[in-house]
C-alpha cells in the first residue's frame, strides 16, 4: 500500500468528492430540459426498458419479443419528446405504439395504414400522431381523454340530428316529441 502525505490525501479526497457531483451536474441540463411530467414519463419508459432487458437476460423472452418491445419503447420515447418540443407543454397523452399486425388490438375495424392522416381521429378514441421507424414501423396514437371523447360524440350526434332533421323538413330550433303511448285498459 502506498503512503500519501497529508496534502496529497487532502487533494485526493477533494477529487473523490467533487468527481461524482460534476458528472451529475453535467447530466442536469438534459434532465431539466423537460418538466416533471415528461421527465416522469421518460423515466417510466427507462424502467420499462430495464424490465425488458432483465427478462431477456434471464432468457424469459425470445429475441424477437425483446427487439419489438425495445423498438416500441424507443418509438414511444421519440414521439413523446417530439410532442413536447412541438407544443412546449409539460404533458404527454396516453400513447399507443402499434405495428400493422397489431392494429386489431386497439381497433374494432382497423384502418388501412396508407390512409392514415396526422391528427385524424378513429372511433372517437384515438388520434393518429404519426409513424416512427425504429427497427420496424410503429404507428403512434394518442388515446383521447374522456372530455375529448364526449365532445366528439356530442358533435357527431348533433351533426347526425341535423342531417336527419333536415331530411324530414324539421327546423333545428324545433324540438321533436314522440306521441304518447296509449295503454289499453
Amino acid at each position: 500500500m502506498c503512503n500519501l502525505s497529508g496534502p496529497a490525501r487532502l487533494i485526493l479526497s477533494i477529487v473523490i468528492l467533487i468527481a461524482p457531483s460534476s458528472f451529475a451536474f453535467g447530466q442536469q441540463p438534459a434532465a431539466s430540459e423537460f418538466g416533471p411530467v415528461v421527465t416522469a414519463y421518460l423515466g417510466y419508459l427507462s424502467n420499462e426498458q430495464e424490465v425488458v432487458d432483465d427478462r431477456a437476460s434471464r432468457k424469459e423472452i425470445t429475441a424477437a419479443y425483446y427487439r419489438r418491445n425495445s423498438n416500441r419503447i424507443h418509438a414511444l420515447r421519440e414521439m413523446a419528446i417530439r410532442l413536447v418540443r412541438q407544443s412546449g407543454n409539460d404533458y404527454v397523452p396516453e400513447l399507443e405504439a402499434v405495428t400493422v399486425d397489431e392494429f386489431g388490438t386497439i381497433f374494432e375495424h382497423p384502418p388501412h395504414p396508407a390512409a392514415l392522416r396526422a391528427t385524424e381521429v378513429f372511433g372517437n378514441k384515438f388520434r393518429f400522431l404519426g409513424s416512427v421507424h425504429s427497427g420496424e414501423t410503429f404507428y403512434l396514437f394518442a388515446r383521447l381523454d374522456p372530455y375529448e371523447q364526449a365532445e366528439l360524440i356530442q358533435r357527431s350526434s348533433k351533426s347526425a340530428a341535423s342531417i336527419g332533421g333536415a331530411s324530414k323538413g324539421q327546423n333545428m330550433n324545433e324540438t321533436s316529441t314522440r306521441a304518447r303511448r296509449v295503454v289499453p285498459k
